[in-house]
């Protein structure tokens, strides 16, 4: 999406204003919304919100030195995203994975994304939607080499399979 100002930079601050019920969104670039400046200060501070969620304390239990975690592709802290909120890089994702595996279950009930379903999805859909499921738990578990849960899935895609089996038209 493109910053509704400028018209050129990505946008990556989206706001959301609804006023006697008529909805209106704002979709800016950093530098834009910088230039705009308190004219679009969001209620609370997204920075501030995941620093707050994120502490966990890194003194270890034996009293020693607090330990610093660095990334080693971006030298970011951990110290500055809990500041600041935002990670530098992909790397980040892995070299603070201990305190943020936890911040993450936290904020979205879950360690990975697994996506979103409807809450009223047409049942064509469902079926669809819970094969693609079972056949990634199946590759997984084939991967684990957990092969009853393997045999066990494989038998539930069975009949799906067989419940969706459209009879041949003569």
């Amino acid at each position: 999406m493109v910053c509704n100002v400028c018209g050129t930079n990505p946008a990556t601050i989206h706001l959301t204003e609804i006023i006697n019920a008529q909805m209106m969104e704002i979709h800016l670039c950093e530098a834009c919304a910088e230039e705009k400046g308190t004219e679009f200060k969001t209620h609370f501070n997204v920075a501030e919100l995941l620093a707050g969620l994120g502490e966990v304390s890194m003194t270890k239990p034996s009293g020693r030195k607090a330990e610093v975690l660095v990334c080693p592709d971006c030298s970011l802290s951990y110290e500055e995203f809990t500041k600041n909120g935002r990670l530098g890089c992909p790397a980040c994702y892995e070299a603070f994975s201990r305190y943020l595996i936890p911040l993450i279950r936290r904020v979205q009930r879950a360690a990975q994304h697994l996506g979103k379903k409807p809450g009223r999805m047409p049942v064509e859909t469902e079926a669809r939607h819970e094969m693609k499921v079972l056949q990634e738990k199946l590759k997984k578990c084939v991967q684990k080499e957990a092969f009853e849960e393997a045999a066990s899935v494989r038998d539930q895609i069975k009949i799906i399979q067989e419940k969706n089996k459209k009879p041949k038209k003569r």
